[in-house]
């Protein structure tokens, strides 16, 4: 079986400001080529196929034309991640066409849209995005034990149904489509942070016995331990500057009559690259780093004082400039506050803002504090 493996598209999404949709559109164009030119068997989307729980319509109108359209050439299965809302993705799961199955629902996680080729049945399970303080009751095998606080615990639990299932199909074949931060994996800056109790990572064994795992979360393409068994298509295109080296791409992987895998990875197209210029305004001026000019750049300027009108004269020369900073040569890389992103463990910043302002780190029993408050505040969010 030919299965297409994709997910993390984040429609809605923008970076620094500058809007991503036609962007993700023309991906979603190549996504459709892709599975027609390859006779795909199966296309699976695993999770933050939103960038926010309420979407606005351009995406949610994206998203309803892509799946049609991919639906017209192969069935597609999605599972929901952290940045969509499980209960609006999954509406009207139950009376979608059988080409279209939206697997969000955690009582149902454990039963498997059954696909046959010339090999026999493949069975593909659904493991949505799972906070554990919304499922760890549900998941237990007594509701009045909840399972322990913490993603291992949810996403063992999990499996422990899918194998209990795949146990009753011999010698059926398994694809698990997955949303979670598996240990072996590289984190990118973009990624949005989902520690429960200091700990967002499930160890890889979790998935033993299933024939291929497709990931969802990290925004790097790459594998988890040995093999191609256990991998994470990533983001088809970069949400931060720090992913400007990493190629992206979508997996098309090739499953055995055995059970085995390989994977073929498909390049994505790149819509602007992203580039890091660092120069004086002279420099600038002069032409240095001219070629990337159709590029998105995030520009440091080097001059000691700083110049007049950098901002105007640096978006002259880099019209689609995203980022302009003045970092004067020689100056200090001590900074009064460390850099925040996504990836930031929020207790962390919340506990240097504490250093700064008490003079002194902040003691064990307030960083208890500021953990509780964080993760309450995150399961008020609502139905992720």
């Amino acid at each position: 079986m030919r299965i297409l493996h994709t997910g993390d598209w984040h429609l809605g999404r923008t970076l620094l400001g500058a809007d991503l949709l036609d962007h993700q559109a023309a991906f979603l164009d190549h996504l459709v080529d892709l599975v027609q030119e390859h006779a795909v068997d199966l296309v699976v989307v695993a999770g933050d196929v939103y960038d926010r729980a309420v979407p606005p319509v351009p995406a949610v109108r994206m998203l309803s034309r892509v799946l049609e359209r991919l639906s017209a050439l192969a069935p597609v299965v999605v599972t929901p991640g952290n940045h969509d809302s499980a209960v609006r993705l999954g509406f009207g799961a139950g009376v979608m066409a059988e080409r279209v199955r939206i697997l969000a629902e955690v009582e149902r996680l454990h039963e498997p849209v059954l696909l046959d080729d010339d090999h026999g049945t493949v069975a593909v399970y659904g493991v949505p995005y799972l906070a554990p303080d919304m499922v760890r009751h549900a998941l237990a095998a007594d509701p009045d034990a909840p399972l322990a606080r913490s993603h291992e615990a949810v996403v063992r639990a999990a499996l422990d149904r899918v194998r209990a299932d795949l146990g009753r199909r011999p010698g059926v074949r398994s694809v698990v489509v997955a949303h979670a931060f598996v240990g072996g994996g590289a984190p990118s800056e973009s990624e949005q942070d989902i520690r429960v109790g200091g700990v967002d990572r499930v160890p890889a064994g979790v998935f033993d016995g299933i024939d291929y795992v497709a990931l969802g979360h990290l925004h790097g393409p790459q594998r988890v331990g040995d093999g191609d068994r256990i991998r994470y298509a990533g983001s088809p295109l970069a949400f931060s500057f720090g992913e400007r080296h990493q190629r992206k791409s979508v997996a098309l992987v090739e499953l055995g009559a055995d059970g085995g895998v390989s994977v073929e990875l498909l390049p994505a197209p790149v819509p602007r690259r992203l580039v890091d210029v660092r120069a004086t305004m002279a420099e600038i001026e002069q032409g240095a780093a001219a070629e990337h000019a159709d590029a998105w750049v995030r520009v440091s300027v080097t001059d000691t004082v700083h110049p007049d009108r950098m901002y105007a004269r640096v978006k002259d020369r880099f019209p689609h400039a995203l980022s302009i900073l003045h970092e004067p040569a020689g100056g200090t890389t001590d900074r009064t506050a460390a850099t925040v992103t996504a990836a930031s463990d929020p207790v962390e910043v919340a506990a240097d803002f504490v250093a700064f302002a008490t003079g002194g780190p902040a003691t064990e029993a307030e960083t208890a504090v500021l953990r509780d408050a964080y993760e309450a505040a995150l399961a008020a969010g609502g139905e992720r």
